[in-house]
């Protein structure tokens, strides 16, 4: 009896939900020019607020870094050990991994030193930096410009009472010390640029959107340029410097090696006939500093073949897999995913107006009249 009786009370309840269900759904239906009029509203201002963003075009290029092991080769290793050299463990060497190309692109220096980048637009109206292009030529919707307009009165009212700051003095970029506008634009800027790595495989796709394409593919191609002269910098730097002393201590090698033996000649051409011991003393401590400067002269010219291939073995190599091109169509906006959210919105409104919004208000207001 009890079960027949909780079966009884499902089956009501059930039968009760089934009904408000209708009841409610019977509601929208009667309600229907509503929300098919809060729906065409929507269309409109869906499709004035997509034509009214500007385009924006993004352009990737997909970079395959070459993966340098902890060792040198074993050819390399070979030549370095008979030229008493040890290149063997690289361990803690690189210590600028693919995760850090990130920071590396939107750091202020790299930033700043885009800015001077010549752009020109597809077409062919704008021909300036790329600094000029983000300060003078950007565009934004026209609700931009009512939003801005009561900010813009409030710093304008501002700066009546503030001293403006000295510009410096030298016209040039100064990335310790930037002012507003550059400021802005380096932000603006970095928020455009995209670097992503898959730490699997170390592939780095590297996207530049900009509202011409031209100048998308144009920044993209020259982003890519300077993060892989960057990344070789860093690499080699080490290797560099090493590069730069050893050709030092190869010219004096060369020039001491060159008067020790230019002195032992004179000497020899000058006592040829002489026979006594002390001639043939000077003559052998001359003889022997001219060996030692070419011995020294000898091991420091196999240093330095050694050292200009351990700039090369080092130097990363990149393999472009998918270049920069000209992107035909815009990234943004997408006007269906507009239109399809201002009509989501606007029906789901409608719907809550009817069944919830309305009701309530009426009930207040009944309250407050009693």
């Amino acid at each position: 009896m009890a079960e027949d009786k909780i079966q009884k009370e499902v089956v009501g309840q059930t039968e009760e939900q089934e009904i408000d269900l209708i009841e409610l759904a019977q509601k929208v239906w009667a309600e229907r020019k509503l929300v098919f009029k809060a729906c065409g509203v929507a269309i409109i201002v869906a499709l004035v607020v997509g034509f009214s963003i500007p385009k924006e075009y993004t352009t990737s290029v997909t970079l395959a870094p070459e993966m340098s092991g902890k060792s040198a080769s074993g050819t390399m290793g070979a030549l370095a050990a008979m030229a008493g050299i040890n290149i063997g463990s690289g361990a803690g060497e690189d210590a600028l991994y693919p995760d850090l190309y990130p920071d590396i692109v939107s750091s202020t220096p790299f930033l700043t030193e885009l800015f001077d980048v010549p752009v020109k637009d597809m077409d062919a109206e704008i021909d300036t930096t790329l600094y000029g292009y983000m300060y003078d030529y950007q565009r934004a919707p026209w609700w931009s410009a009512i939003t801005s307009a009561p900010f813009k009165v409030l710093g304008w009212m501002i700066s009546l009472f503030k001293e403006e700051p000295e510009e410096n003095g030298s016209g040039k970029l100064d990335p310790f010390m930037l002012t507003k506008d550059e400021s802005d634009i380096a932000l603006a800027l970095s928020n455009r640029i995209a670097v992503s790595v898959d730490k699997k495989t170390g592939v780095t796709t590297l996207s530049v959107t900009m509202q011409d394409p031209l100048i998308s593919a144009t920044m993209t191609d020259t982003v890519m340029a300077r993060l892989q002269k960057y990344i070789t910098d860093y690499r080699t730097n080490k290797a560099r410097h090493d590069l730069a002393f050893t050709e030092k201590l190869y010219s004096e090698a060369k020039s001491n090696y060159a008067k020790a033996q230019k002195e032992y000649a004179a000497f020899v051409d000058a006592n040829k006939n002489i026979v006594l011991l002390s001639y043939r003393a000077e003559q052998e401590r001359l003889q022997n500093e001219m060996s030692l400067a070419y011995g020294v002269y000898s091991q420091v010219s196999q240093q330095l073949q050694m050292a200009k291939a351990r700039v090369q073995e080092i130097t990363p190599v990149y393999t472009v897999v998918q270049p920069a091109t000209v992107p035909l169509k815009a990234s943004k906006p997408s006007k269906v995913m507009i239109l399809i959210g201002f009509v989501f919105l606007a029906g789901v409104g409608s719907v809550g107006w009817i069944l919830f919004v309305r009701d309530f208000i009426r009930n207040w207001k009944k309250k407050e009249a009693l």
